[in-house]
């Protein structure tokens, strides 16, 4: 089946688009780590100088990071997380999580983020409404696109 020119309208593809880029999300989990400095970016991240001040002014014009100013001689900035780049925290948690069970299954973790009550963070997706567990089986997707249904796009 060849792929179609205009992909189906998605939320998920919106938000790749900005933060799918190499590097942009390991960015956000060292500045929410409080490591929002250009070198401790580098160094933490490993990423090239050149894309990493890609991947930082693409989040900044995106407002998912703000830059200021720490030293004026020589000028060096330091990067935070804006309140939609907070909401990404979730985000990187379950992907975390994830990578600890389906890749490190088993091995030293690298990190355990704890919660305030004191024991380790184990991220559970819950529905707002009744508070109920998110599990696959419970959900129905209902396109909203106007010409498209679940399985592709509406014939004519």
């Amino acid at each position: 089946m060849a792929a179609t020119k205009d992909p189906r309208p998605c939320s998920i593809a919106d938000a790749l688009a900005l933060v799918g880029e190499k590097y942009s999300l390991l960015v956000l989990r060292e500045v929410c780590l409080g490591n929002g400095r250009f070198d401790q970016l580098v160094r933490n991240i490993g990423a090239p100088r050149d894309v990493l001040a890609a991947r930082l002014r693409r989040l900044v014009e995106a407002g998912i990071l703000t830059k200021r100013v720490y030293s004026e001689r020589p000028q060096r900035f330091e990067y935070r997380a804006t309140q939609a780049g907070l909401e990404l925290e979730p985000v990187l948690t379950t992907l975390r999580e994830w990578g600890d069970r389906h890749l490190r299954k088993g091995a030293d973790l690298p990190m355990v983020v704890e919660h305030s009550c004191g024991s380790p963070l184990v991220t559970r997706v819950t529905c707002e409404a009744c508070g109920g567990v998110v599990r696959h089986e419970d959900l129905t997707a209902r396109p909203q696109a106007p010409g498209w249904t679940l399985t592709g796009p509406a014939t004519a």
